[in-house]
This record gives C-alpha cells, sequence and structure tokens, in this order.
C-alpha cells in the first residue's frame, strides 16, 4: 500500500464522527484452573474453579474496539441492550474507549447478548469449552423499535460514516429488524455523501442503497444460492440491488470489490508465521470505514482493509486490534519485500 495514501487515512482518522449500528455483545471470559478442581459433595461431578473473569465489547462492540484503535475521533454506539449486569459491564467497557451511548436503547424487556466463554487449563495453556450464549429469542418490541429509530434518524445526520453490524441471525430477534432497514435505506438514499457499510451474517441480500460486505459464503446464499454464479458475478448482482460498491471477502486470498463499473481482486497480504482469523472481518469492516471516511476510493479501501486484517490475524488467541503504529510497520515490511 502506498505509504502517502495510508498516512492520509490515518491522519484523517481523529477528526472522523463514525456511528456503529448493530448487536452488541459482550464477551465474557471465565478462566477455570484445571489444577484447582474440586469434586461437588451434592452431585459427584467436577466444579471448575475460576481465578479470573474477563470481559470486552464484543459482536457491534468489536468494530468499535477496532475503530477505537485506528484513533477515530468520535464513535457512537446505537443497539438494544438489557438494564441487568452484562448490560453495565457492556456500557463500560465502551465508556472506556470513549464512545457515546446517546443511540444505546436499555430495556427491562430484553437481555443484553453476551457470548459466556469458559476456558479451561493451567498457567499460560487454556482451550475454549463449550460456549454459552444468551439472546433475545422473541421479536423487538414495538415501542423499543421506535426508539431505536428515532436514535438512528437523529445521529446519521451528524456523522461521516456508519457501519451496521447485522450479527443475530433469527429474524426479528436482533437490532436490524426489517424495519430498521427500511428506515436505514431511507437514510441512505438522502444522505447520498455518507458512506454506509453493511455486514450481515445472514440477510445481505435484504439491504438498500447501502454498500455491502459479504464473504463469498453470503454474497452466494444472497444471490438464490446459485451454485452456477461465480463470486464476480454474485458481486454485480448484489450491485444492481443497492447501488453502492461490494466488498466480498474471500479469506486468505483478499477481497473482490465491484463499484459499478469494474471489479478489481484486491489480493491479502503475506503473513509469516501463525495466524488466528477470529475477529478479522470486523477489523477489515472498521478500517474500510475509516478508508472511505477519509475519501479513498473503495478499492483503497479494500487494500487498506486488507493491509489492517494482516496485522489483527497475527495476534493468536485474542481478537485482535491494529494500531496507527503496527499498520505503518507492516506497510514497510510489504514494500521490503516488492
Amino acid at each position: 500500500m502506498d505509504e502517502a495514501v495510508l498516512e492520509q487515512i490515518l491522519q484523517s482518522a481523529p477528526k472522523m464522527k463514525i456511528l456503529v449500528l448493530g448487536d452488541y455483545f459482550l464477551d465474557h471470559y471465565l478462566y477455570a484452573d484445571s489444577a484447582l478442581d474440586e469434586v461437588s459433595r451434592e452431585t459427584g461431578l467436577t466444579a471448575y474453579q475460576v481465578t479470573r473473569v474477563q470481559s470486552s465489547p464484543g459482536a457491534a462492540g468489536t468494530v468499535v474496539n477496532n475503530l477505537h484503535a485506528l484513533g477515530v475521533g468520535t464513535i457512537y454506539a446505537i443497539g438494544v441492550i438489557g438494564r441487568d449486569g452484562y448490560g453495565y459491564q457492556l456500557k463500560q467497557g465502551l465508556l472506556e474507549q470513549n464512545v457515546k451511548l446517546d443511540g444505546m436503547v436499555e430495556t427491562a424487556l430484553r437481555v443484553t447478548p453476551a457470548y459466556i466463554k469458559p476456558m479451561y487449563g493451567t498457567g499460560e495453556s487454556y482451550a475454549e469449552l463449550n460456549r454459552l450464549d444468551i439472546k433475545n429469542w422473541h421479536p423487538l418490541e414495538g415501542p423499543i423499535e421506535e426508539d431505536l429509530i428515532h436514535r438512528l434518524r437523529g445521529l446519521m445526520s451528524d456523522v461521516d460514516a456508519v457501519l451496521v453490524m447485522d450479527q443475530v441471525e433469527e429474524d426479528e430477534r436482533g437490532a436490524i429488524t426489517t424495519k430498521v432497514r427500511g428506515v436505514l435505506a431511507d437514510e441512505a438514499k438522502r444522505l447520498t455523501g455518507t458512506p454506509v457499510l453493511v455486514d450481515s451474517r445472514s440477510r445481505i441480500g435484504e439491504f438498500r442503497n447501502v454498500m455491502l460486505k459479504p464473504n463469498q459464503q453470503e454474497a452466494l446464499a444472497a444471490v438464490n444460492n446459485d451454485s452456477s454464479l461465480d463470486i464476480e458475478t454474485a458481486a454485480k448482482v448484489l450491485y444492481s440491488r443497492v447501488g453502492r460498491p461490494v466488498f466480498v471477502t474471500l479469506g486468505n486470498r483478499g477481497q473482490l470489490v465491484h463499484d459499478g463499473t469494474k471489479t478489481v481482486f484486491v489480493p491479502a497480504f503475506d503473513v509469516d508465521g501463525p495466524t488466528d482469523p477470529v475477529g478479522a472481518g470486523d477489523s477489515v469492516s472498521a478500517s474500510m470505514a475509516v478508508a472511505l471516511c477519509a475519501g479513498q476510493s473503495a478499492f483503497n479501501a479494500a487494500v487498506f482493509g486488507n493491509l489492517t486484517a494482516s496485522v489483527t490475524v497475527a495476534k493468536i488467541g485474542t481478537t485482535g486490534t491494529a494500531s496507527p503504529q503496527e499498520l505503518r510497520n507492516r506497510c514497510r515490511v510489504h514494500q521490503r519485500r516488492d
């Protein structure tokens, strides 16, 4: 990546205002030391002894973590959380990164989504046991949905870019309901100069007037699971629906980008040593939004996203982020190889 382009993006970040709309989860880790196992007198089962607890914002919160690491000046969070202990921890994690919570709807009618991750081992070696997921299993209530939409309309006009993280796979159970998607489409059409980038696990084909970032499987599923289509054709079909650039991520190969005029394959950066892909997609979403916000083309945004991913995947056993200095260093390493 050209160092001048990289520097322009990084220098612009502190002046940006970016809104992250979506499903906020709490990642809650419980570290149980296997050397301290006890046998329950009541059940005879092994009672794991938790010696360390760690929490951080997850799902849409992971994107926020990445934006903060990139130096974005103002970050707004919009979503729905419960008025409960996990919600309190999630808010604290966001506030520690100076995230503005004007858009966060709190209600006793919902639980705060959480991924409870038991980690079992001793010393420096821990393995994740079966995860426990806490989600809402009934549709988002009307008054809560209207409150969320009201906050969305109020904030979208005041930001430089919008990131949408549609994490919950069950229809109407998360923050991005059918009605919210409709409002988002209307606002994105009205605010033509504001980049709106969407990442959705199950419904990428249902958004309109926004930029899309599906992976290859999501892109093909969105065009009616037509296995006869190649990924380039799928990207063009998606573009025809939204009228905005489409970024199809291809794992460790990079991205395929279609902007309505041409399709370009943007290769991934080579990474030496072991890699961990957890959170790489979120780091790509965050960094591409920053690049687009800085006025870069869709293709340069994809290059910047791939550069960021090359830093985060090298961080093993953690949902990594990339700092400006890490990106500068990585860019120089790549240029020396060329």
